[in-house]
Protein backbone atom coordinates (compact mmCIF):
# COMPACT_ATOMS: atom_id res chain seq x y z
CA UNK A 1 0.00 0.00 0.00
CA UNK A 2 1.31 3.55 -1.22
CA UNK A 3 0.10 5.54 1.57
CA UNK A 4 1.15 9.06 -0.27
CA UNK A 5 -0.87 8.58 -2.76
CA UNK A 6 -3.93 8.46 -0.78
CA UNK A 7 -6.05 11.45 0.10
CA UNK A 8 -8.83 11.01 3.52
CA UNK A 9 -11.63 12.86 3.47
CA UNK A 10 -13.62 13.08 7.17
CA UNK A 11 -17.21 14.34 6.39
CA UNK A 12 -18.26 16.26 9.37
CA UNK A 13 -20.67 19.39 8.18
CA UNK A 14 -24.07 17.99 9.22
CA UNK A 15 -26.20 19.71 11.83
CA UNK A 16 -26.36 16.71 14.15
CA UNK A 17 -30.38 17.59 14.62
CA UNK A 18 -31.49 14.37 16.45
CA UNK A 19 -28.64 15.31 19.47
CA UNK A 20 -30.47 17.76 20.24
CA UNK A 21 -27.51 19.64 21.63
CA UNK A 22 -25.94 22.80 21.35
CA UNK A 23 -22.91 21.09 20.58
CA UNK A 24 -22.09 19.56 17.46
CA UNK A 25 -22.55 16.41 17.14
CA UNK A 26 -18.79 15.24 15.95
CA UNK A 27 -17.57 17.10 19.03
CA UNK A 28 -19.25 14.92 21.48
CA UNK A 29 -16.68 12.93 23.69
CA UNK A 30 -16.60 8.81 24.20
CA UNK A 31 -13.16 7.43 25.70
CA UNK A 32 -11.96 11.11 26.56
CA UNK A 33 -12.11 12.41 23.09
CA UNK A 34 -14.72 13.82 20.79
CA UNK A 35 -16.34 11.39 17.91
CA UNK A 36 -14.48 13.69 15.39
CA UNK A 37 -10.82 13.35 17.09
CA UNK A 38 -11.30 9.32 17.27
CA UNK A 39 -11.67 9.49 13.46
CA UNK A 40 -9.04 11.58 12.85
CA UNK A 41 -6.80 9.72 15.03
CA UNK A 42 -7.27 6.67 13.46
CA UNK A 43 -6.95 8.10 9.87
CA UNK A 44 -3.67 9.61 10.52
CA UNK A 45 -2.23 6.44 11.51
CA UNK A 46 -2.40 5.63 7.40
CA UNK A 47 0.55 8.50 7.09
CA UNK A 48 -2.03 9.67 3.84
CA UNK A 49 -0.35 12.13 1.74
CA UNK A 50 -3.44 14.30 2.54
CA UNK A 51 -6.09 14.29 5.13
CA UNK A 52 -9.23 16.87 5.01
CA UNK A 53 -12.27 17.46 7.25
CA UNK A 54 -15.24 18.91 5.74
CA UNK A 55 -17.08 21.52 7.71
CA UNK A 56 -20.39 23.74 7.76
CA UNK A 57 -22.64 23.64 10.89
CA UNK A 58 -21.02 25.42 13.61
CA UNK A 59 -17.40 25.79 11.58
CA UNK A 60 -15.79 28.08 14.06
CA UNK A 61 -16.24 25.66 16.98
CA UNK A 62 -15.34 22.28 14.59
CA UNK A 63 -12.29 24.55 13.14
CA UNK A 64 -10.64 25.21 16.73
CA UNK A 65 -10.74 22.10 18.17
CA UNK A 66 -9.04 20.69 15.10
CA UNK A 67 -6.11 23.29 15.06
CA UNK A 68 -6.01 22.51 18.40
CA UNK A 69 -5.24 18.69 18.29
CA UNK A 70 -4.83 18.04 14.77
CA UNK A 71 -3.13 21.16 13.28
CA UNK A 72 -1.76 19.29 10.24
CA UNK A 73 -5.12 18.50 9.02
CA UNK A 74 -6.50 20.42 6.14
CA UNK A 75 -10.41 22.15 6.66
CA UNK A 76 -12.46 22.43 3.75
CA UNK A 77 -15.74 24.56 4.28
CA UNK A 78 -18.99 23.09 2.48
CA UNK A 79 -20.79 25.57 0.57
CA UNK A 80 -24.64 25.79 1.27
CA UNK A 81 -25.28 23.10 -1.60
CA UNK A 82 -26.18 20.20 1.20
CA UNK A 83 -25.28 16.14 0.71
CA UNK A 84 -22.36 14.27 1.17
CA UNK A 85 -21.85 14.46 -2.41
CA UNK A 86 -21.43 17.85 -2.23
CA UNK A 87 -18.85 17.53 0.46
CA UNK A 88 -16.55 15.12 -0.69
CA UNK A 89 -16.62 17.36 -3.92
CA UNK A 90 -15.38 20.41 -2.43
CA UNK A 91 -13.04 18.07 -0.35
CA UNK A 92 -11.64 16.49 -4.20
CA UNK A 93 -11.61 20.19 -5.82
CA UNK A 94 -9.10 21.07 -2.81
CA UNK A 95 -6.78 18.42 -3.51
CA UNK A 96 -4.02 19.09 -5.75
CA UNK A 97 -4.97 19.24 -9.37
CA UNK A 98 -2.14 16.68 -10.11
CA UNK A 99 -3.61 14.17 -7.74
CA UNK A 100 -4.33 10.80 -8.63
CA UNK A 101 -4.78 8.99 -5.95
CA UNK A 102 -7.30 7.01 -4.21
CA UNK A 103 -9.77 9.04 -1.74
CA UNK A 104 -10.75 6.85 1.42
CA UNK A 105 -14.01 8.54 2.86
CA UNK A 106 -14.89 8.70 6.52
CA UNK A 107 -17.73 9.72 8.42
CA UNK A 108 -16.78 12.06 11.47
CA UNK A 109 -19.78 10.17 13.64
CA UNK A 110 -18.35 6.81 13.55
CA UNK A 111 -15.79 6.79 15.76
CA UNK A 112 -15.21 3.24 16.25
CA UNK A 113 -13.80 1.88 13.03
CA UNK A 114 -10.15 1.16 13.20
CA UNK A 115 -7.13 2.06 11.27
CA UNK A 116 -6.31 -1.60 10.18
CA UNK A 117 -10.00 -1.82 8.81
CA UNK A 118 -9.35 0.93 6.57
CA UNK A 119 -5.86 0.25 5.68
CA UNK A 120 -7.52 -3.63 4.81
CA UNK A 121 -10.01 -1.18 2.96
CA UNK A 122 -7.75 0.52 1.00
CA UNK A 123 -5.75 -2.70 -0.07
CA UNK A 124 -9.03 -4.75 -1.17
CA UNK A 125 -9.51 -1.19 -3.15
CA UNK A 126 -6.37 -1.23 -4.96
CA UNK A 127 -6.55 -5.14 -5.28
CA UNK A 128 -9.29 -5.40 -7.44
CA UNK A 129 -8.86 -2.09 -9.37
CA UNK A 130 -11.84 -1.01 -8.30
CA UNK A 131 -13.47 2.34 -9.36
CA UNK A 132 -14.90 2.39 -5.86
CA UNK A 133 -15.00 -0.15 -2.86
CA UNK A 134 -17.41 0.19 0.08
CA UNK A 135 -17.48 -1.23 3.63
CA UNK A 136 -20.66 -2.43 4.39
CA UNK A 137 -22.41 -4.46 7.75
CA UNK A 138 -24.87 -7.29 8.38
CA UNK A 139 -27.54 -5.73 10.75
CA UNK A 140 -29.70 -7.45 12.82
CA UNK A 141 -31.22 -4.19 13.06
CA UNK A 142 -30.80 -1.98 9.68
CA UNK A 143 -33.02 0.93 10.50
CA UNK A 144 -31.09 4.30 9.93
CA UNK A 145 -28.60 2.99 7.48
CA UNK A 146 -28.60 3.00 3.36
CA UNK A 147 -28.95 -0.47 1.93
CA UNK A 148 -26.82 -2.37 -0.04
CA UNK A 149 -28.51 -3.51 -2.93
CA UNK A 150 -26.62 -6.21 -5.12
CA UNK A 151 -27.21 -8.03 -8.09
CA UNK A 152 -27.64 -11.48 -8.66
CA UNK A 153 -24.23 -12.00 -8.96
CA UNK A 154 -23.07 -10.42 -5.74
CA UNK A 155 -22.05 -7.20 -7.50
CA UNK A 156 -23.18 -3.93 -6.22
CA UNK A 157 -26.20 -2.53 -8.09
CA UNK A 158 -26.55 0.72 -5.91
CA UNK A 159 -27.10 2.02 -2.37
CA UNK A 160 -30.69 3.42 -1.05
CA UNK A 161 -30.88 5.52 1.84
CA UNK A 162 -33.94 4.88 4.46
CA UNK A 163 -35.98 8.13 3.26
CA UNK A 164 -35.89 6.31 -0.06
CA UNK A 165 -36.00 2.63 0.28
CA UNK A 166 -39.07 0.58 -0.80
CA UNK A 167 -40.39 -2.33 0.93
CA UNK A 168 -38.06 -4.49 -0.26
CA UNK A 169 -35.31 -2.91 0.02
CA UNK A 170 -35.43 -1.28 3.21
CA UNK A 171 -35.61 -5.15 4.32
CA UNK A 172 -32.16 -5.41 3.16
CA UNK A 173 -29.86 -6.02 6.15
CA UNK A 174 -26.41 -5.59 4.47
CA UNK A 175 -26.15 -1.94 5.10
CA UNK A 176 -23.60 0.91 3.81
CA UNK A 177 -21.17 1.77 6.30
CA UNK A 178 -20.27 5.58 5.26
CA UNK A 179 -16.87 4.23 4.58
CA UNK A 180 -15.26 4.42 0.69
CA UNK A 181 -12.41 4.51 -1.29
CA UNK A 182 -12.93 5.75 -4.53
CA UNK A 183 -10.34 6.38 -7.62
CA UNK A 184 -10.20 9.87 -7.54
CA UNK A 185 -10.67 10.00 -11.08
CA UNK A 186 -13.28 8.49 -10.25
CA UNK A 187 -14.68 11.37 -8.70
CA UNK A 188 -13.99 13.95 -10.50
CA UNK A 189 -15.60 12.45 -13.45
CA UNK A 190 -19.24 12.10 -11.62
CA UNK A 191 -19.68 14.41 -8.43
CA UNK A 192 -20.25 17.69 -10.68
CA UNK A 193 -23.08 15.14 -12.28
CA UNK A 194 -24.90 14.43 -9.40
CA UNK A 195 -28.63 15.53 -8.65
CA UNK A 196 -30.92 16.23 -5.40
CA UNK A 197 -33.61 14.70 -6.73
CA UNK A 198 -34.18 12.62 -3.84
CA UNK A 199 -36.32 12.80 -0.65
CA UNK A 200 -33.86 15.16 1.31
CA UNK A 201 -32.95 17.26 -1.87
CA UNK A 202 -29.77 16.63 -1.47
CA UNK A 203 -26.53 15.33 -3.02
CA UNK A 204 -25.82 12.16 -2.37
CA UNK A 205 -22.56 10.30 -2.14
CA UNK A 206 -24.04 6.94 -2.70
CA UNK A 207 -25.18 8.45 -6.13
CA UNK A 208 -21.50 7.79 -7.27
CA UNK A 209 -22.09 4.28 -6.76
CA UNK A 210 -25.00 4.04 -9.30
CA UNK A 211 -23.45 6.47 -11.79
CA UNK A 212 -20.25 4.20 -11.99
CA UNK A 213 -22.32 0.90 -12.29
CA UNK A 214 -24.08 2.75 -15.33
CA UNK A 215 -20.62 3.13 -16.93
CA UNK A 216 -19.65 -0.53 -16.30
CA UNK A 217 -16.97 0.25 -13.91
CA UNK A 218 -16.14 -2.23 -10.85
CA UNK A 219 -17.68 -1.43 -7.48
CA UNK A 220 -16.55 -3.84 -4.91
CA UNK A 221 -17.57 -4.15 -0.89
CA UNK A 222 -16.29 -5.26 2.05
CA UNK A 223 -17.98 -6.98 4.74
CA UNK A 224 -17.09 -5.85 8.15
CA UNK A 225 -15.70 -8.83 10.14
CA UNK A 226 -17.07 -7.38 13.24
CA UNK A 227 -20.66 -4.54 12.12
CA UNK A 228 -20.09 -2.72 15.44
CA UNK A 229 -16.98 -1.07 13.72
CA UNK A 230 -19.42 0.59 11.50
CA UNK A 231 -21.93 1.93 14.55
CA UNK A 232 -22.65 5.48 13.74
CA UNK A 233 -24.06 8.59 16.01
CA UNK A 234 -27.22 10.36 15.36
CA UNK A 235 -28.52 10.50 18.62
CA UNK A 236 -27.69 10.54 22.49
CA UNK A 237 -29.06 6.66 22.59
CA UNK A 238 -26.61 5.90 19.92
CA UNK A 239 -23.70 7.88 21.78
CA UNK A 240 -23.84 5.26 24.58
CA UNK A 241 -24.40 2.54 22.92
CA UNK A 242 -20.72 3.47 21.28
CA UNK A 243 -19.25 4.56 24.10
CA UNK A 244 -19.75 1.18 26.00
CA UNK A 245 -18.22 -0.49 22.97
CA UNK A 246 -15.44 1.36 23.23
CA UNK A 247 -14.85 0.89 26.64
CA UNK A 248 -15.45 -2.36 26.63
CA UNK A 249 -12.95 -2.47 23.64
CA UNK A 250 -10.12 -0.38 25.92
CA UNK A 251 -11.16 -2.12 29.00
CA UNK A 252 -10.08 -5.75 27.29
CA UNK A 253 -6.86 -4.26 25.95
CA UNK A 254 -5.75 -3.64 29.59
CA UNK A 255 -6.63 -7.04 30.77
CA UNK A 256 -4.48 -8.95 28.29
CA UNK A 257 -1.53 -6.48 28.64
CA UNK A 258 -1.67 -7.73 32.28
CA UNK A 259 -3.89 -5.32 33.96
CA UNK A 260 -6.73 -7.01 36.41
CA UNK A 261 -10.16 -5.21 35.89
CA UNK A 262 -12.73 -6.59 38.74
CA UNK A 263 -15.58 -5.35 37.13
CA UNK A 264 -15.41 -4.30 33.02
CA UNK A 265 -19.10 -3.32 33.47
CA UNK A 266 -18.99 -0.18 35.89
CA UNK A 267 -15.24 0.52 35.10
CA UNK A 268 -13.92 3.41 32.30
CA UNK A 269 -10.93 4.18 31.28
CA UNK A 270 -10.37 6.61 28.32
CA UNK A 271 -8.16 5.86 25.45
CA UNK A 272 -5.02 7.78 26.83
CA UNK A 273 -4.96 5.98 30.20
CA UNK A 274 -1.34 4.30 30.72
CA UNK A 275 -1.55 1.54 32.86
CA UNK A 276 1.55 -1.00 33.76
CA UNK A 277 1.61 -4.48 34.49
CA UNK A 278 0.12 -5.76 37.69
CA UNK A 279 -2.36 -2.46 38.22
CA UNK A 280 -5.30 -3.83 39.99
CA UNK A 281 -8.94 -1.54 39.28
CA UNK A 282 -11.63 -2.20 41.50
CA UNK A 283 -15.58 -1.85 40.88
CA UNK A 284 -16.48 1.88 39.84
CA UNK A 285 -13.71 3.31 38.91
CA UNK A 286 -13.06 5.99 36.00
CA UNK A 287 -9.72 6.59 34.55
CA UNK A 288 -9.84 9.71 32.63
CA UNK A 289 -7.58 11.95 30.62
CA UNK A 290 -4.30 11.30 30.43
CA UNK A 291 -4.07 9.32 33.84
CA UNK A 292 -1.13 7.31 34.40
CA UNK A 293 -0.80 4.35 36.85
CA UNK A 294 2.23 2.83 37.35
CA UNK A 295 2.98 -1.01 38.46
CA UNK A 296 1.14 -2.46 41.54
CA UNK A 297 -0.71 0.49 41.91
CA UNK A 298 -4.56 -0.53 43.40
CA UNK A 299 -7.15 1.61 42.36
CA UNK A 300 -10.56 2.44 43.44
CA UNK A 301 -13.17 0.83 44.35
CA UNK A 302 -15.32 4.36 43.75
CA UNK A 303 -12.52 6.23 42.52
CA UNK A 304 -12.46 8.88 39.60
CA UNK A 305 -8.83 9.84 38.42
CA UNK A 306 -8.57 12.81 36.23
CA UNK A 307 -5.17 13.40 34.45
CA UNK A 308 -3.51 11.85 37.65
CA UNK A 309 -0.25 9.80 38.17
CA UNK A 310 -0.21 7.06 40.45
CA UNK A 311 2.99 5.13 41.94
CA UNK A 312 3.72 2.54 42.12
CA UNK A 313 2.15 0.07 44.73
CA UNK A 314 0.00 2.71 45.93
CA UNK A 315 -3.62 2.48 47.01
CA UNK A 316 -6.46 5.03 45.84
CA UNK A 317 -9.74 4.08 46.84
CA UNK A 318 -13.30 6.22 47.05
CA UNK A 319 -11.32 9.32 45.79
CA UNK A 320 -11.80 12.11 43.63
CA UNK A 321 -8.58 13.73 42.53
CA UNK A 322 -7.67 15.70 39.35
CA UNK A 323 -4.10 16.60 37.63
CA UNK A 324 -2.77 15.22 41.05
CA UNK A 325 0.38 12.96 41.63
CA UNK A 326 0.52 10.03 44.12
CA UNK A 327 3.90 8.55 44.68
CA UNK A 328 5.20 5.32 45.26
CA UNK A 329 3.68 3.04 48.23
CA UNK A 330 1.72 6.17 49.04
CA UNK A 331 -2.14 5.96 50.34
CA UNK A 332 -4.94 7.89 49.35
CA UNK A 333 -8.75 7.89 50.68
CA UNK A 334 -11.03 6.76 51.61
CA UNK A 335 -12.94 9.72 50.90
CA UNK A 336 -10.37 11.87 50.10
CA UNK A 337 -10.65 15.22 47.26
CA UNK A 338 -6.94 15.77 45.55
CA UNK A 339 -7.61 19.31 43.24
CA UNK A 340 -4.87 20.36 40.92
CA UNK A 341 -1.25 20.77 41.97
CA UNK A 342 -1.82 18.00 44.83
CA UNK A 343 1.47 16.20 44.62
CA UNK A 344 2.08 12.84 47.31
CA UNK A 345 5.40 11.95 47.67
CA UNK A 346 6.62 8.14 48.39
CA UNK A 347 4.97 6.17 51.70
CA UNK A 348 2.76 9.64 52.23
CA UNK A 349 -0.65 9.36 53.32
CA UNK A 350 -3.93 11.54 52.10
CA UNK A 351 -6.87 9.85 54.52
CA UNK A 352 -10.45 9.88 55.51
CA UNK A 353 -12.14 13.20 54.35
CA UNK A 354 -9.29 15.47 53.54
CA UNK A 355 -8.98 17.64 50.70
CA UNK A 356 -5.71 18.74 49.15
CA UNK A 357 -5.15 22.09 46.82
CA UNK A 358 -2.16 23.41 45.25
CA UNK A 359 -0.23 21.64 47.69
CA UNK A 360 2.95 19.29 48.46
CA UNK A 361 3.22 16.60 51.03
CA UNK A 362 6.98 15.52 51.41
CA UNK A 363 7.69 11.23 52.24
CA UNK A 364 6.46 9.30 54.33
CA UNK A 365 4.33 12.53 55.55
CA UNK A 366 0.54 12.16 56.47
CA UNK A 367 -2.44 13.89 56.72
CA UNK A 368 -5.12 11.49 58.13
CA UNK A 369 -8.47 12.53 58.22
CA UNK A 370 -10.91 15.88 58.09
CA UNK A 371 -8.58 18.27 57.08
CA UNK A 372 -8.36 20.96 54.43
CA UNK A 373 -4.41 21.74 52.85
CA UNK A 374 -4.23 24.41 50.25
CA UNK A 375 -1.57 25.90 49.02
CA UNK A 376 1.01 24.35 51.24
CA UNK A 377 4.12 22.52 51.35
CA UNK A 378 4.64 19.75 53.16
CA UNK A 379 8.33 18.22 54.29
CA UNK A 380 8.97 14.76 55.05
CA UNK A 381 7.49 12.78 58.18
CA UNK A 382 5.10 15.05 58.89
CA UNK A 383 1.73 14.20 60.92
CA UNK A 384 -0.95 16.94 60.59
CA UNK A 385 -3.30 16.00 63.64
CA UNK A 386 -7.24 15.62 62.44
CA UNK A 387 -8.88 18.78 61.61
CA UNK A 388 -5.94 20.65 60.74
CA UNK A 389 -6.78 23.94 58.10
CA UNK A 390 -4.62 25.77 56.15
CA UNK A 391 -6.45 29.23 55.71
CA UNK A 392 -4.87 30.34 52.51
CA UNK A 393 -7.35 32.52 51.27
CA UNK A 394 -7.73 36.21 53.57
CA UNK A 395 -10.37 36.93 51.13
CA UNK A 396 -8.09 39.22 48.87
CA UNK A 397 -5.35 36.63 47.90
CA UNK A 398 -4.32 33.37 48.70
CA UNK A 399 -1.09 32.74 50.89
CA UNK A 400 1.37 29.52 51.20
CA UNK A 401 1.58 27.32 54.54
CA UNK A 402 4.84 25.98 54.72
CA UNK A 403 5.65 22.82 57.21
CA UNK A 404 9.23 22.07 57.80
CA UNK A 405 10.24 18.08 58.24
CA UNK A 406 9.36 15.94 61.10
CA UNK A 407 6.55 18.70 62.75
CA UNK A 408 3.68 16.76 64.16
CA UNK A 409 0.85 18.95 64.98
CA UNK A 410 -2.29 18.63 67.94
CA UNK A 411 -5.86 18.23 66.74
CA UNK A 412 -7.82 20.99 65.51
CA UNK A 413 -5.58 23.43 64.50
CA UNK A 414 -5.52 26.28 62.28
CA UNK A 415 -3.14 27.35 60.09
CA UNK A 416 -3.44 31.28 59.05
CA UNK A 417 -1.41 31.40 56.03
CA UNK A 418 1.23 32.92 54.92
CA UNK A 419 2.86 31.24 57.96
CA UNK A 420 5.96 28.98 57.97
CA UNK A 421 6.40 25.91 60.86
CA UNK A 422 9.74 25.36 61.24
CA UNK A 423 11.34 21.42 61.26
CA UNK A 424 10.70 19.52 64.37
CA UNK A 425 8.25 21.89 65.87
CA UNK A 426 4.98 20.91 67.70
CA UNK A 427 1.55 22.59 67.81
CA UNK A 428 -0.98 21.61 70.85
CA UNK A 429 -4.83 20.75 70.03
CA UNK A 430 -6.89 23.52 69.33
CA UNK A 431 -4.17 26.11 68.33
CA UNK A 432 -4.63 28.83 65.82
CA UNK A 433 -1.24 29.30 64.63
CA UNK A 434 -0.75 33.32 63.39
CA UNK A 435 3.21 33.57 63.79
CA UNK A 436 5.89 31.62 62.43
CA UNK A 437 6.85 28.84 64.98
CA UNK A 438 10.13 27.88 65.25
CA UNK A 439 12.28 24.62 64.63
CA UNK A 440 11.57 22.60 67.66
CA UNK A 441 9.46 24.57 69.41
CA UNK A 442 6.26 24.25 70.73
CA UNK A 443 3.24 26.65 69.98
CA UNK A 444 0.14 27.06 71.65
CA UNK A 445 -3.22 29.58 71.94
CA UNK A 446 -4.52 28.67 75.23
CA UNK A 447 -6.85 30.67 76.85
CA UNK A 448 -8.44 29.70 80.36
CA UNK A 449 -12.09 27.94 80.56
CA UNK A 450 -14.28 29.53 82.31
CA UNK A 451 -17.71 27.16 83.51
CA UNK A 452 -20.96 29.47 84.03
CA UNK A 453 -22.93 27.16 86.63
CA UNK A 454 -26.80 26.97 85.76
CA UNK A 455 -26.24 28.80 82.68
CA UNK A 456 -28.77 26.43 80.82
CA UNK A 457 -31.31 26.53 83.69
CA UNK A 458 -31.57 29.92 83.34
CA UNK A 459 -31.23 31.19 79.76
CA UNK A 460 -33.03 27.61 78.61
CA UNK A 461 -35.90 27.05 80.37
CA UNK A 462 -38.35 24.36 79.46
CA UNK A 463 -35.81 22.18 77.14
CA UNK A 464 -34.91 18.83 77.39
CA UNK A 465 -31.21 20.36 77.98
CA UNK A 466 -32.56 22.23 80.79
CA UNK A 467 -34.12 19.17 82.37
CA UNK A 468 -31.48 16.91 82.19
CA UNK A 469 -29.33 19.48 83.54
CA UNK A 470 -31.31 19.86 86.63
CA UNK A 471 -31.70 16.12 87.00
CA UNK A 472 -28.18 15.70 86.68
CA UNK A 473 -27.72 18.50 89.18
CA UNK A 474 -30.30 16.93 91.78
CA UNK A 475 -28.46 13.52 91.40
CA UNK A 476 -25.19 14.81 92.83
CA UNK A 477 -26.88 16.49 95.31
CA UNK A 478 -28.24 13.49 96.57
CA UNK A 479 -24.85 11.48 96.10
CA UNK A 480 -22.80 14.23 97.40
CA UNK A 481 -25.52 13.93 100.53
CA UNK A 482 -25.16 10.49 100.71
CA UNK A 483 -21.42 10.43 100.65
CA UNK A 484 -21.73 12.95 104.09
CA UNK A 485 -23.71 10.76 105.90
CA UNK A 486 -21.43 8.33 105.50
CA UNK A 487 -18.62 10.47 106.70
CA UNK A 488 -20.54 11.45 109.81
CA UNK A 489 -21.39 7.55 111.10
Amino acid sequence: MSENNLAIVILAAGQGTRMRSRTPKVLHEIGGRSLLAHVVVNAEKLAAEHVEVVVRHERDRIVAHLADLFPSVTVVDQDEIPGTGRAVEVAVDALPAGFDGDVLVLSGDVPLLEADTMRELVEAHRATHAAATLLTAILDDPTGYGRVIRDVDGSVSRIVEQKDASPEEAAVTETNAGVYVFSAAALRRTLPSIGTDNAQNEKYLTSVIGMLREANERISAEVAGDPRVTFGVNDRAQLSDVARILNARIVRRWQRDGVTIMDPATTWIDDEVSLAQDVTILPNTYLLGATSIAEGATIGPDTTLVDCEVGEDAVVKRTDATLAVIGDRATVGPWSYLRPGATLAEDGKIGTFVEIKNSQIGAGSKVPHLSYVGDTTIGTGVNLGAGAITANYDDITKHRTVIGDEVHTGSHNVFVAPVTIGAGAKTGAGAVIRKDVPAGALALSVAPQRNVEGWVEKNRQGTRAAAAAEDARNAQKAADGRQGQEEDR
